[in-house]
C-alpha cells in the first residue's frame, strides 16, 4: 500500500464497491459530501483507514485572511483541537457485499498523485466499480424528479448507465475532482462512474422587497434519487425510506418559503415563476422494472379494497 495511506483493517467480500465523495467545488445539495456521510452514519460503517494529507493542501493564501487556513481552538492556553483535511476510508458489508466510502477534502495541490493514491487504493482492496458524487446548482423546479448526468471510465458501463435515466454528459469546463479521477481511470481501465445532479435554487436579491434566495444546502431529493440508481446498479439495499420522508419535508418546507415570498412581494409573482418553470420542466422519472411491478401489484390489491 502507498505510504499516502494507513489502513488498518482490510475488507473481505466476493464483491467490493467504491462510493467516493469530497467536500469540494461540485457539491451543491451537498451531495458529494453529505450524502456519503449520511450513509456512513445510516449503515454503522466501521472506519478502516485514511490517506495522509501531506503535501495536498495549502496553508494559506496570500492576501487572505483564512480561507484556507486549518481551524484551532484552544482552551485557557491549551491546544484542545486543530480541523485539518480528512480524507477517510469506511467499510459496511458482509461476505457476499460490501461496500468502501471514501470521504475526503478536494486536494488544493498535486492532484496526479492524490488520484493516482485513490485508485491505488481501490485497486489494493479489490474494488469492482467506484461511484462518485457531484452536484450543480440550477433554475429548475424543487418538487420535480433531478435531473441527472452521469460520467464513466470504461465503454462496457455505457450501456449500464443509459438504463438509469441519466444523460451522459458532454460538459467541457474546468474539471471537478471527479471528473480528474474519471479520466486517470479510464487510463488505468478501471470502473469508475459518477452521478451528478442538478439542485434547484433561486435569486431573488435582486428584488428589494424581498432580498432572499433559495438554496438547497441539503438536497435529499437528490440524494433520494441518485442512490435508488446506486442501489439498483450495484444490486445493493441501503434503506432509502428516511431519505424519502426526507424529501416530503424538504418540498413542503419550500414550498411554505415561496408562499412566504410570494406574499411578501405579490407583485413579483413568486409562485406564479416557480408554476412556470415546473410547467415548463420535462421530468426523467427513473423507474425500474422491480418498481413497475410493485406499483401495478399495489394498484390491482387497491381495487379489491
Amino acid at each position: 500500500m502507498s505510504k499516502a495511506v494507513d489502513i488498518w483493517e482490510k475488507p473481505e467480500a466476493e464483491e467490493i464497491f467504491m462510493l467516493v465523495g469530497w467536500r469540494q467545488w461540485a457539491d451543491a445539495g451537498s451531495i458529494s459530501s453529505g450524502l456519503p456521510r449520511y450513509l456512513i452514519k445510516q449503515s454503522k460503517a466501521q472506519k478502516i483507514g485514511e490517506m495522509r494529507p501531506d503535501g495536498f493542501y495549502l496553508f494559506q493564501i496570500p492576501g487572505t485572511h483564512h480561507l484556507v487556513r486549518p481551524v484551532v481552538q484552544f482552551d485557557e492556553g491549551y491546544p484542545i483541537s486543530l480541523e485539518t483535511p480528512r480524507n477517510e476510508l469506511y467499510y459496511t458489508g458482509d461476505g457476499r457485499k460490501g461496500v468502501v466510502f471514501f470521504l475526503g477534502d478536494e486536494p488544493h495541490m498535486d492532484a496526479e498523485r492524490y488520484v493516482e493514491t485513490l485508485l491505488h487504493i481501490a485497486e489494493e482492496l479489490g474494488v469492482k466499480c467506484i461511484v462518485g458524487f457531484g452536484g450543480v446548482y440550477g433554475e429548475l423546479p424543487y418538487d420535480k424528479e433531478r435531473m441527472v448526468s452521469a460520467i464513466y471510465s470504461i465503454p462496457s458501463l455505457e450501456k449500464e448507465l443509459k438504463s438509469l435515466a441519466v444523460n451522459l454528459s458532454d460538459y467541457q469546463g474546468g474539471a471537478s475532482i471527479g471528473s480528474y479521477v474519471c479520466k486517470r481511470a479510464a487510463e488505468k481501465e478501471q470502473a469508475f462512474l459518477s452521478f451528478y445532479t442538478f439542485v434547484p435554487t433561486y435569486d431573488f436579491s435582486q428584488f428589494e422587497e424581498i432580498g432572499n434566495s433559495i438554496r438547497l444546502e441539503n438536497d435529499f431529493m437528490a440524494w433520494h434519487g441518485v442512490m435508488r440508481r446506486v442501489n439498483y446498479l450495484l444490486g445493493l439495499d441501503f434503506d432509502l425510506s428516511d431519505l424519502q420522508k426526507k424529501s416530503n419535508r424538504l418540498i413542503r418546507a419550500v414550498d411554505e418559503k415561496v408562499s412566504e415570498l410570494d406574499s411578501a412581494a405579490p407583485q413579483l409573482g413568486v409562485r406564479a415563476y416557480m408554476e412556470r418553470l415546473s410547467d415548463e420542466f420535462h421530468e426523467v422519472t427513473f423507474l425500474p422494472l422491480d418498481d413497475v411491478w410493485g406499483e401495478e401489484i399495489g394498484r390491482l390489491l387497491d381495487n379489491f379494497d
